[in-house]
């Protein structure tokens, strides 16, 4: 009897164990992740492009760095990551170019760790842009280079780019994924986080596999 109770048991939960245990798991479009349409220009014809969009004041995007950050470092040389923060406000506006001026003068590495830390670990609003100085000089950014930086039409440029890409592609929430323009992963599809790199892992493979496809 037991011995018929056990292989009824693993009949009952083959299915689930097939799923944890398989090494290559498809992921369904519509299901699992969406497709952009019309695509979204990438930066690097040579290169997958993934990009992440997010908000400093984001805790879900706070949570999720951490796993970008390891997930980065494994990716192959024929993927290019980068950062969109995401732009449908005035103080959302204000943090991109945070984002863009750390960039422009050297910092971006160690500047959006403070950011983030700022908004969800602090509780600063960073609601103007004297209390963005203040973070950068408190951190080494001389408050003249800040300010040219900041004001600058190249920061500017950039952040009127990243609010017309996440309008592109769609995103409605943070944190997300695109994958080469082509496609969006949200959280909310993809289930968990750690999913959505998974997702994300799964598209880059598609991509990888359809540009070999053409060169062949």
């Amino acid at each position: 009897m037991k011995s018929l109770l056990l292989s009824l048991s693993l009949l009952m939960f083959a299915p689930f164990l097939a799923i944890a245990q398989e090494p290559g798991t498809v992921y369904a479009e519509g299901e699992n992740y969406d497709l952009i349409s019309p695509p979204v220009r990438t930066v690097h014809a040579d290169k997958i492009e993934v990009v992440e969009f997010f908000w400093y004041g984001c805790g879900h995007c706070y949570n999720f760095e951490p796993l970008v950050e390891a997930w980065k470092k494994k990716l192959p040389q024929d993927v290019d990551f980068r950062g969109s923060p995401a732009v449908w406000n005035k103080a959302m506006e204000l943090h991109a170019r945070a984002y863009y001026t750390a960039e422009a003068l050297g910092v971006l590495d160690k500047m959006h760790p403070v950011l983030f830390q700022a908004m969800n670990v602090d509780h600063k609003r960073l609601a103007n842009e004297e209390e963005i100085q203040e973070l950068f000089v408190a951190n080494g950014v001389a408050a003249q280079d800040f300010t040219k930086a900041f004001n600058s039409f190249g920061v500017s440029n950039q952040v009127t780019q990243a609010t017309a890409r996440a309008k592109s592609a769609k995103i409605t929430g943070t944190p997300a994924l695109m994958v080469e323009g082509k496609y969006h992963i949200s959280t909310r599809k993809a289930g968990t986080q750690a999913d959505t790199l998974k997702v994300a892992d799964f598209l880059v493979e598609k991509e990888r596999a359809a540009r070999a496809a053409k060169g062949s």
